[in-house]
């Protein structure tokens, strides 16, 4: 079985922005190291715990600091940039890194309303840019191809190509929460990643849709895609389960609406009173994340691979850190990395 990474770059609230880049370089270092597939970076914006809203320039980042691993976008928020400039920006990191970059392109904004007018609206566009999501879909790929875009102007057709042009061209996918994504990325023949780690619901239907209605096409000839899934792994499951408690507090406080705050250490979200609803999105989120020894963590996500017939699982390693934990390093995260890749091999 295949293992692959999705890194948020969360910041803890021991940490500065700089060291959890730091962390993120140690930890993509021993995905590379430990024989991991891909690691994907995702574009989040105006979140104190997220420091990932950038994905082309960590992916360069990544990249550079790495050996074999495929680093991409998990994803790229396509309404929020012009497709030329995120044609350009992953032909240039292809044409740096051939055969280890993916491009994967998702609808969402990554951001509240008023970020996501901050990023759109003050420049003059607005939800329409949602609406032209397959139509922008349709230009990346054509202006990182050979062809480009044919733009009509006045007595001619003007030809737009995204460069620098790479020799080769980043792998494609599109990302999804949704059954509106299933249906375009199998009917545009692209691979396919349902957001299984986000709500854990509709990965069934959503793969089933793709898989059936799915037309093949020059950047994929079959339906290709993979799992999502939160993780946490230790020594013992009570250890497992304290380590994401942080991450299912933030989700907790955004689904509840409450200001956001950067990810607690262990001990704070230990001491942390909670209301019944949000103990109800704790567990919750527990019950939908692999968390446990090695053993019981692989069994689930072989378990998980068999129900969804997939043969790559993205891991989202969850885990924070305790008081005392050096803040340039995530060794909760890089544990859950190592005791998954040893108990799977």
């Amino acid at each position: 079985m295949k293992l692959s990474v999705l890194d948020l770059v969360p910041v803890r609230s021991d940490q500065t922005t700089g060291d959890a880049l730091a962390a993120t370089v140690e930890l993509v270092q021993a995905a590379d190291a430990l024989g991991y597939e891909r690691y994907w970076v995702a574009e989040h914006h105006n979140m104190p715990a997220v420091a990932a809203t950038s994905p082309p320039v960590l992916i360069a980042q990544l990249a550079a600091r790495t050996e074999r691993i495929r680093i991409g976008s998990g994803g790229v928020m396509l309404p929020n940039h012009a497709p030329l400039a995120v044609a350009e920006q992953f032909a240039l990191l292809e044409a740096a890194h051939p055969g280890r970059i993916d491009l994967g392109i998702g609808r969402a904004p990554g951001s509240d309303p008023v970020t996501s007018w901050a990023l759109r609206g003050a420049a003059g566009r607005d939800d329409s840019d949602i609406e032209k999501f397959p139509q922008y879909l349709d230009d990346v790929m054509a202006l990182m191809g050979t062809e480009g875009v044919r733009v009509p102007i006045p007595r001619e057709q003007y030809i737009l190509k995204a460069t620098p042009a790479a020799a080769s061209r980043p792998r494609l996918w599109l990302l999804g929460s949704s059954m509106y994504s299933a249906h375009l990325a199998a009917a545009k023949g692209l691979p396919y990643v349902f957001a299984h780690h986000f709500s854990g619901q509709g990965t069934d239907e959503a793969l089933a849709t793709y898989r059936r209605e799915f037309r093949p096409s020059d950047q994929c000839a079959q339906p290709t895609t993979f799992l999502t899934v939160n993780a946490s792994v230790a020594d013992t499951t009570e250890e497992a389960a304290a380590l994401a408690l942080p991450n299912l507090l933030t989700m907790a406080r955004l689904r509840t609406r409450k200001p956001l705050i950067p990810l607690q250490l262990v001990e704070e979200a230990e001491a942390t009173e909670l209301t019944e609803v949000e103990e109800e999105i704790v567990e919750s989120g527990l019950a939908r994340t692999v968390y446990g020894t090695p053993e019981q963590a692989a069994r689930q996500v072989r378990e998980l691979a068999t129900r969804f017939d997939v043969d790559e699982v993205m891991i989202n390693p969850l885990g924070s850190a305790r008081q005392g934990t050096d803040p340039s390093t995530a060794p909760a995260r890089e544990q859950t990395l190592r005791l998954l890749a040893e108990a799977l091999g």
